[in-house]
């Protein structure tokens, strides 16, 4: 009885290390991250594949998690797992921005409505246009790339490896990319109903008797609307090509890793 004690025991010790990273992964990552899917039902995915991370996981099984060295590895494996869920969530912010953006530009951006995936408010063209990337999420098997991530993640960076820098600045710098990326998504709709408002304006110069104000309104949120569906349909290639190039940067700091 008490070998299987013993051995139960140190398997559930081994367990704790891919149940941190994973778990901390999960937090943060999109579609597992948002207030939709409740903790219970998290905690439950995160048990579920710590089992079959077990085995990459076997080398930090000798640390204890109750001694301060194991303390200092639990928060590396939680550390490591937010910054591999947080690459991915700068795609869905890409596409969050543009949706910010777009409402504003439009005058959506006081319709706003309640929002379960990020558990507040927000515009409706913003909860459309999430909507539409958990779709692509799920249609490009995002759930089982998160899952290769972090397996190859344990190949990179083992427990009580250290936690690698180099990858908190890559990702640091991705910070601005998001930015950027959702400027260049919304700069044909930010460039027609500025042309629509400089037009307006120019109107209520010539006749000062017209209601240009009310008038204007309407004119931008369908010049708005319209340009939006032209966009809509290049916001899921560019969400592949955003998670791609995640991945690449994933994959060359992995491989660094390996070599130092």
């Amino acid at each position: 009885m008490e070998l299987v004690f013993s051995n139960l025991l140190a398997a559930l010790l081994a367990l704790w290390w891919p149940f941190c990273r994973v778990l901390a992964m999960f937090s943060v990552a999109p579609v597992f991250g948002d207030g939709t899917l409740p903790v219970r039902m998290r905690v439950l995915l995160a048990l579920v594949l710590s089992f079959v991370m077990l085995p990459m996981s076997t080398p930090g099984a000798a640390v204890d998690p109750f001694s301060l060295h194991g303390i200092v590895a639990t928060f590396e494996q939680i550390v490591i797992g937010v910054a591999l869920g947080l690459a991915f969530q700068l795609a869905m912010a890409v596409i969050t921005v543009l949706g910010f953006v777009a409402a504003s530009q439009m005058g959506l951006a006081m319709a706003a409505m309640n929002d379960p995936i990020n558990g507040g408010t927000s515009d409706v063209v913003t909860s459309l246009l999430s909507i539409l990337c958990i779709l692509v999420f799920f249609s490009i098997d995002g759930h089982l790339v998160l899952t290769g991530v972090v397996g190859a993640s344990f190949r990179a960076w083992p427990v009580d490896h250290g936690i690698d820098v180099t990858t908190l600045n890559a990702l640091a710098f991705n910070v601005g990319w998001v930015f950027s990326a959702a400027l260049l998504l919304a700069l044909p709709l930010i460039f027609s109903t500025l042309i629509v408002q400089v037009g307006f304006g120019l109107l209520g110069r010539i006749a000062p008797a017209l209601n240009v104000f009310s008038l204007g309104f309407s004119v931008v949120t369908l010049v708005g609307v319209f340009m939006l569906a032209g966009v809509l349909r290049f916001v899921p290639d560019h969400y592949v090509r955003m998670t791609g190039r995640i991945l690449d940067m994933l994959q060359l700091q992995m491989q660094a890793a390996r070599h130092v």
